[in-house]
């Protein structure tokens, strides 16, 4: 009579077994589930569902049947703390493992064993639904810090940069006497996780919490991460459309930030962005790149790039610029021609836009997710400015397989001719343009017929180059322990392929080897915030997780900008 409200197969489950469980497994009353109730993965053979046990033995939880559908059950008018403030249970289980620890499924991997257990039914995430989570990611904030959290420290290169805490807000410091005739400034790079992205794939985080995993749970976590490493310029990658729109813009606008944003040309609602601070810089120009290109079959996919030209307001001259550059390449590993095609075609947006009067090139940054690993071709085309791609698989362009299966050969040119993108990684149009002289049609008809041959030859040449003299703000992997650097970590992997590329300043110590060339003027890297390791990440039950609301790390360097 005081259950009627449960199903019967809970009360004869009551009735059977309460009076033989000891002590420490006790009924509780008037506890809501998101609190107190997690579902086991496996139990005893005489029970006819999963068993709820203490959230302290658990990292995983799902709804018995006898809920039914979970979109089903959202929909209804019941609402599930109140279902079952008189029905929690806690029943430890010496199976669990605490939250601290890496999944059963994770460990199976890692250690060559195979993973039979049956894949959990996926869950449609829609944050319109599920509004109930913001308050239980508030009432965490306010009952206390989160679990499981993971200290990233910051490593400086350079005596002379300013002390930066990143527990604390910077303030605007520029006037002090130590930074004059000095523009320093913050770079992040950050793949935030398409919630839409999330969900189509859902097999990738099957080691996550569902409530982890709503957009109203994730968000307020991402902006509290951007608040808190408060960088002067933001790239974001998987920017959701309708998010941006109603509050990730706004958001951003309310802490200084200037916003420009693409979105991806297809059907998947995301792209990119960088936001600025109106404190900091000026807006130049902001220029759109779209990859995909009705006419080239080639050029079939949906990826985007954003470029913009910023102008220093301090202590610079009235010419500076900085030209930053955000992207997020094909994912694909059997298609290393098109993430090579769409690199040379942001690398020519960039040639168009970084130029000064005197043909030199204004300071660079490129950040994005590049869907490819550290010593990868495509990695070093960016690095060393050159790449010879005779005879290279597709499928080993970006290193991300193991054992790539796309082992069809980079044809030569690798993109087609109409569309206008040299090898050199810049527009032929323009070329074409500068070089043509209206008054003198004779000459014209020379310059034309040389520019054919010179064209002619490119075909047949296997060689790519670029302009940049670029360098990775992270080594991606510990100098100690050789052990990598992990920027993204899921159910299925662990590695890095989000990067911050620049144009290192002569006497920039942090360059790499090939950048001490670079322009006269550029950047002196001064600080970045360590990455991690695989292990980890795992202690805090990889990504995402309670504090960190992506499967990314956010990346984030201090530049000083070295005039000529």
């Amino acid at each position: 009579g005081r259950h009627s409200m449960l199903p019967r197969h809970v009360q004869r489950l009551g009735r059977d077994w309460i009076t033989h469980w000891n002590g420490s497994q006790i009924l509780a009353l008037n506890s809501p589930v998101s609190n107190c109730m997690r579902w086991a993965g496996h139990y005893p053979p005489w029970a006819s569902f999963p068993l709820p046990v203490s959230a302290d033995f658990s990292t995983n939880w799902r709804f018995p049947p006898f809920f039914g559908p979970w979109r089903q059950f959202q929909n209804s008018n019941c609402h599930l703390d109140n279902y079952t403030q008189s029905c929690c249970f806690h029943l430890p289980h010496p199976s669990m493992k605490s939250e601290g620890e890496e999944p059963l499924t994770k460990k199976r991997r890692l250690s060559g064993q195979h993973d039979t257990s049956t894949p959990e039914p996926e869950t449609n995430l829609s944050n319109q639904q599920d509004v109930s989570c913001l308050s239980v990611a508030q009432n965490e904030e306010k009952h206390g810090s989160k679990k499981g959290t993971i200290k990233r420290h910051w490593e400086y290169f350079c005596q002379q940069s300013r002390t930066m805490k990143i527990s604390e807000n910077k303030g605007s410091d520029q006037s002090n006497t130590e930074s004059e005739a000095t523009f320093d400034f913050t770079v992040m790079s950050y793949n935030i996780l398409s919630q839409n992205l999330l969900e189509d794939n859902s097999h990738l985080y099957k080691h996550c919490r569902q409530r982890l995993l709503f957009w109203t749970y994730r968000f307020p976590n991402i902006l509290q991460e951007i608040k808190q490493l408060d960088a002067d310029v933001l790239c974001l990658q998987e920017v959701q459309e309708d998010h941006y729109r109603r509050e990730i813009k706004s958001s951003l606008e309310s802490l200084g930030y200037h916003c420009e944003y693409k979105m991806r040309t297809g059907r998947k609602p995301d792209g990119c962005a960088i936001c600025f601070k109106t404190s900091k810089f000026s807006l130049i120009s902001s220029n759109p790149v779209e990859f995909f290109r009705r006419d080239i079959p080639l050029l079939d996919r949906d990826n985007v790039g954003l470029v913009l030209l910023l102008r220093p307001r301090f202590h610079c001259k009235a010419n500076a610029a900085i030209c930053v550059a955000n992207t997020h390449l094909l994912y694909n590993p059997r298609r290393g021609d098109i993430k090579l095609t769409q690199l040379a075609m942001l690398l020519a947006e960039i040639a168009s836009v970084a130029p000064r009067k005197d043909g030199s090139f204004c300071p660079v940054i490129i950040c994005g997710d590049f869907n490819s690993v550290p010593g990868s071709p495509l990695y070093r085309f960016i690095k060393e400015g050159k790449l010879n791609y005779e005879g290279l698989a597709i499928g080993k362009v970006s290193g991300q397989e193991q054992f790539p299966r796309g082992q069809r050969i980079l044809s030569i040119p690798i993109w087609p001719k109409k569309l206008g993108i040299s090898q050199n990684c810049v527009y032929e149009i323009k070329q074409q343009q500068k070089e043509e002289n209206a008054g003198e049609k004779l000459e014209a008809e020379k310059l034309d017929n040389t520019q054919e041959i010179v064209i002619a030859s490119e075909k047949l040449s296997s060689k790519l180059r670029h302009h940049f003299k670029l360098s990775s703000v992270y080594s991606h992997y510990f100098p100690e322990t050789g052990i990598p650097e992990v920027t993204t970590c899921h159910s299925r992997s662990a590695v890095t392929v989000d990067y911050i590329f620049y144009s290192a300043a002569n006497d920039d110590t942090a360059a790499q080897p090939g950048a001490e060339d670079s322009f006269h003027g550029g950047l002196k890297l001064l600080g970045r915030l360590a990455l991690l390791t695989e292990k980890d990440l795992w202690t805090v039950n990889g990504l995402p997780n309670e504090n960190n609301s992506s499967d990314h790390l956010p990346l984030l360097a201090e530049f000083r900008l070295i005039e000529r």
